[in-house]
C-alpha cells in the first residue's frame, strides 16, 4: 500500500511540473497586452510642476502673462493624431468627466493639433494674458484673451467672488478620421483632461 501511494505521489508530482513548465513557456511566448493610454499634463513656465502664475498667486491682472507648456506622451503603441483644445469656463459650467469620457460643455478658444510618433514626448508652449475684462453689477465678463501672441475674442462671465477655470482636452482621431474625447485602451475607452483655476482682479474705474 505504501508502494502504491509512493508511485502515486510521484506520477501527481511529475504532472504538476508538467503543468508549471508548461505554463511557463507559454507565457513567455504569448504576447502582453498591456494598457495604452496618453498622459496629458501641464506646467509651468519653468518646465515644472509650478510657477503657473506671477508670485504663485492664482489672482490674475490684466495684462499679466502665465507661461505653460501642455505635456502630452503617447503610450499607445502606434502614432496618433490628437488636437488639445483650450477651454475657458466659469464654475457653473460643466466640466470635463474622465470616468464617464465626457467633454467639457465649453467652446475652445485655442487648438493645438499634434502629431505624436510611438512613446512620444511633446511640450506646447501655452503662454496666455486677460487683454480685456469688466466688472460690472458683481459679474466680471472677460471678453479678450492674448494666446501666443495672437488675439482671440471671447464671452465668459461669472460673479466677481468665485473662479474661472481654464480646461484642457485631449481629442484623439479615430480610424474613420473623426475627433473624440476618447481613446481605446485596450481595456475600454479611457480620457484625459487637465484644468487650473484662477479669479481675476480688476481695477476700479
Amino acid at each position: 500500500m505504501i508502494i502504491k501511494n509512493y508511485k502515486f505521489a510521484l506520477i501527481v508530482g511529475g504532472l504538476v511540473l508538467l503543468l508549471i513548465v508548461a505554463i511557463a513557456l507559454i507565457s513567455s511566448i504569448w504576447p502582453v497586452q498591456e494598457e495604452r493610454f496618453f498622459e496629458l499634463g501641464l506646467l509651468g513656465k519653468n518646465e515644472t510642476a509650478d510657477s503657473y502664475f506671477a508670485n504663485d498667486n492664482s489672482v490674475v491682472d490684466l495684462g499679466s502673462a502665465s507661461s505653460w507648456f501642455i505635456y502630452v506622451h503617447n503610450h499607445m503603441g502606434t502614432p496618433q493624431t490628437t488636437i488639445v483644445k483650450a477651454k475657458l469656463l466659469n464654475s457653473t459650467m460643466q466640466m470635463p468627466n474622465n470616468q464617464q469620457n465626457q467633454p467639457s460643455n465649453g467652446i475652445s478658444f485655442a487648438n493645438f493639433p499634434l502629431t505624436l510618433s510611438t512613446n512620444q514626448t511633446t511640450l506646447v508652449p501655452f503662454t496666455w494674458s486677460i487683454a480685456d475684462a469688466k466688472l460690472q453689477n458683481g459679474v466680471v465678463n472677460i471678453t479678450r484673451l492674448i494666446v501666443n501672441g495672437q488675439d482671440v475674442a471671447i464671452d465668459i462671465s461669472a460673479p466677481a467672488n468665485s473662479t474661472f477655470n481654464i480646461v484642457f482636452e485631449l481629442w484623439v482621431q479615430n480610424q474613420a478620421g473623426q475627433y473624440n474625447f476618447s481613446w481605446d485602451s485596450g481595456n475600454g475607452l479611457r480620457s484625459a483632461s487637465i484644468y487650473i483655476m484662477f479669479d481675476v482682479s480688476i481695477p476700479p474705474e
